[in-house]
């Protein structure tokens, strides 16, 4: 289900960067085309305003004498050596030989150019925009009818721009834009994917808590169902030995009710570590004897024929007493359950000194390959559930200790926890 949950999340967050990004994409592509187009229309206004300046420069130079077209004025004006060039013509009418200004710009004929002039006198107004010759190329012309004193258009004044050069500035233009607008689009993506993570970031969270509420309920129930297995057997070996022998009930009641203490901590053992791992509780410490804790551990330790020892000096630690109990119980515990060979019993030797407890067992010894592996959590080198000595090195590092594994130089591994030493 979480598997699922998360792979929705994901699918749904892929889904939002593409809404998004779509979305933008789409805004960006309609701006793109706005701006090509405004651009288009500033060309087309840039040209158009340098063929009317020459028509109109040119119109101010012509004179009519007598009904007939003076040009002669034009001779000497700079506009007859710029661009765009132009050409006053009849325009389809013999009134006079017509013009053509000095500097050609454009590769054009005087049949072209003469068509030009002749829709300015049929239409009677100035015209302008977008033109062809008969080779393909695009001009820009602006024509303006000409008028003689009797107010009869007898020709017109036709001015011609390339447009290659507009064209290859408009070009680059959309180029330009074309490309901000892919690099924008994979910002914005990226943007999206940023934001799409955010917005499902609570529900991820959510899943992860999820997802750490069942490990530590897993984990829980796990360490449980390892930590009161032993006490359990132990408290049915002491109501059977009760059983069997009513002299010695009175003997075996303190250690019955110390055993069903011990199975008490360890129910509350494993919630509170769920909380202090969680950080919703803090770890208590105090002053406590850690001889006499290791002492009186080992005596409620049935060994079931094996053998175990316990060499000791006084040796204080601020720690809790319950966790402390815990882990050494288990080091001991793996110990009679490991540290034999064959079919010998068990001898297990527990020493206290410096902040240190050392569990110390004449069995086959650890592979110094799997040394760290076994402190991992469901690692178990001998078939055991791997729970008991993650347990131990969790509160060692609680209590700002340590706990390491070697082997004994004639045989059998030893375990030892370091705490720090009260004062």
């Amino acid at each position: 289900m979480t598997e699922s949950s998360t792979g929705r999340l994901r699918r749904l967050r892929r889904l939002l960067t593409l809404l998004f990004t779509v979305m933008n994409a789409a805004g960006l592509v309609v701006l793109a085309l706005l701006v090509i187009k405004v651009d288009a229309d500033r060309g087309r206004q840039q040209l158009d305003s340098e063929v009317r300046l020459v028509v109109a420069g040119v119109n101010r130079l012509l004179a009519d004498s007598g009904g007939a077209l003076v040009t002669a004025y034009i001779t000497g004006d700079p506009l007859n050596e710029q661009c765009p060039q132009f050409a006053v013509l009849p325009g389809g009418t013999p009134r006079f030989a017509g013009y053509h200004s000095r500097r050609r710009c454009v590769p054009v004929d005087d049949a072209y150019l003469d068509g030009l002039a002749a829709q300015a006198v049929q239409a009677a107004h100035p015209l302008s925009g977008y033109s062809r010759t008969a080779d393909g190329h695009l001009l820009y012309f602006a024509a303006e009818p000409i008028q003689n004193s009797g107010r009869q258009y007898i020709g017109a004044v036709v001015a011609v721009a390339d447009t290659a050069g507009e064209e290859a500035r408009h070009d680059q233009w959309v180029l330009l834009v074309l490309g901000g607008c892919a690099l924008l689009v994979a910002a914005v993506g990226g943007l999206g994917y940023v934001l799409a993570g955010r917005a499902t970031k609570p529900a991820e969270a959510a899943l992860d808590q999820q997802r750490s509420l069942l490990n530590g309920v897993s984990q829980l129930l796990d360490g449980v169902v390892h930590d009161l297995k032993t006490p359990v057997a132990r408290l049915r070996a002491l109501a059977d030995a009760a059983q069997r022998n009513p002299e010695a009930q009175a003997e075996l009641l303190p250690r019955t009710i110390r055993l069903a203490g011990m199975m008490g901590d360890i129910i509350d053992l494993w919630p509170s570590r769920a909380r202090i791992t969680a950080g919703v509780e803090e770890l208590t410490l105090a002053p406590l004897m850690l001889d006499q804790l290791v002492e009186t551990l080992a005596e409620d330790i049935p060994a079931d024929g094996a053998r175990v020892t316990v060499t000791s000096v006084p040796t204080r630690v601020d720690g809790d007493a319950t966790l402390l109990r815990r882990a050494i119980g288990n080091l001991i515990g793996n110990a009679l359950d490991h540290g034999r060979l064959g079919g010998e019993d068990a001898e297990v030797q527990v020493t206290v000194l410096d902040g240190r407890v050392i569990v110390a067992d004449r069995g086959p010894g650890i592979d110094p390959g799997e040394a760290a592996k076994l402190f991992e959590p469901h690692y178990s080198g001998g078939g055991s559930t791997g729970i008991g000595l993650a347990v131990v090195k969790w509160v060692a590092e609680v209590h700002g200790g340590t706990v390491r594994v070697y082997n004994r130089d004639e045989g059998g591994a030893i375990f030892e926890l370091s705490l720090p030493t009260g004062r």
